[in-house]
């Protein structure tokens, strides 16, 4: 398997197959073109045989630098299961520690309770929110009216 940066040509490659590696939920407007423009050298693409098998889009925080967020990830259904999302989460980890950040944030949505899962495993922390949906931490309204959200962070 092979990693490397993104550039701006890859969005469309992409956001072309979010909605479809999420089981048809719309995703594809969560994940806009300026992210393929201004955070290339934190943001990556694993492939393998020349297709595509996952992506990492992540940054380094402006407002606190020592802080580093990943927006988006995702895997190929097909290689689910084969740490390729493990490794994408290290290489980032690494990045960003490189650039002086000492903690990683990120969110997610109540119901993917597969992200909830893999995050813990991962060693992420959910941040206590101001309700409980099924049992785990959220901030409510995170993202606006009933748009509740779970934030995770791990110290690097």
């Amino acid at each position: 398997m092979d990693i490397r940066t993104i550039t701006s040509s890859d969005y469309e490659m992409v956001t072309s197959v979010i909605n479809e590696w999420w089981g048809g939920r719309q995703l594809k407007e969560k994940l806009p073109r300026l992210f393929f423009e201004h955070f290339q050298d934190t943001s990556f693409i694993t492939y393998e045989n020349g297709a595509m098998t996952g992506f990492l889009i992540g940054f380094q925080s402006q407002s606190d630098p020592k802080t580093a967020y990943i927006h988006f990830s995702g895997v190929h259904p097909d290689f689910r299961k084969m740490q390729i999302g493990k490794q994408l989460y290290e290489v980032f980890i690494e990045t960003v520690k490189k650039r002086g950040c000492t903690q990683v944030k990120c969110v997610t949505s109540p119901v993917n309770k597969v992200s909830v899962a893999y995050h813990a495993r991962l060693g992420f922390a959910i941040k206590k929110g101001d309700k409980t949906v099924n049992g785990i931490s959220v901030f409510a309204d995170y993202n606006g009216p009933g748009q509740d959200r779970v934030l995770f962070v791990k110290q690097i």
